[in-house]
């Protein structure tokens, strides 16, 4: 199984961030050690003083596919959930002064939380979701904006990459990313149905 998350997805997410706007899909993955379930709870960890969410709309594929059209895309997808992508940012942004890889800030254990499994609707592209930190809506979203759909993702990400049946692929977030604290909750909600919660320790 693997995670494979899809950066700077959203103009007003670049924007925040001061990044440029990519011409492609930025592709980026996480081990299957990186994923928290079932409400578990994320414990901060030691490596970073300043780890922030990024709440994302979250596929799994159905089955295995390479080379897949873009007309086809909608087909290799099961269901659908939200997730935070946890990033340690003062160790991306070293990565980034130094032009090294993300992989110590993005990919450690747990810094992938996924909430609960919906069916997706192939014949809709415009998924509504927020995500709130104890209580105030801190990010809101609809992946009709992403730069990137779901067609192109797939379509890319097969180019280099087989993808097999529970591959999941985490597709950008909007704006609103910022730190998190213990004692900090977030829940996620889609499409009005309450599908993530997860509370920081």
């Amino acid at each position: 199984m693997k995670i494979f998350c899809i950066g700077r997805n959203y103009i007003d997410h670049v924007r925040e961030l001061k990044n440029e706007k990519p011409d492609a899909p930025v592709v980026f993955m996480k081990p299957s050690t990186a994923l928290l379930r079932e409400g578990k709870p994320f414990y901060l960890p030691d490596f970073s003083e300043n780890i922030h969410f990024e709440c994302e709309w979250v596929l799994k594929v159905a089955r295995h596919g390479k080379a897949i059209q873009p007309e086809f895309a909608q087909k290799y997808i099961a269901e659908m959930t939200l997730g935070i992508d946890f990033t340690a940012r003062d160790l991306q942004d070293r990565a980034k002064e130094k032009r090294h890889p993300w992989e110590l800030a993005k990919a450690f254990d747990h810094s992938a939380a996924i909430g609960d499994w919906r069916p997706y609707l192939a014949d809709r592209s415009d998924f509504e979701f927020s995500l709130s930190k104890n209580g105030e809506e801190v990010q809101r979203g609809n992946t009709r904006r992403m730069m990137f759909s779901l067609p192109d993702i797939i379509s890319f990400l097969s180019t280099y990459f087989t993808l097999q049946k529970g591959d999941l692929i985490f597709t950008g977030t909007p704006a609103g990313v910022g730190p998190i604290r213990k004692g900090d909750l977030l829940e996620g909600t889609l499409e009005g149905d309450k599908v993530l919660r997860c509370p920081i320790k």
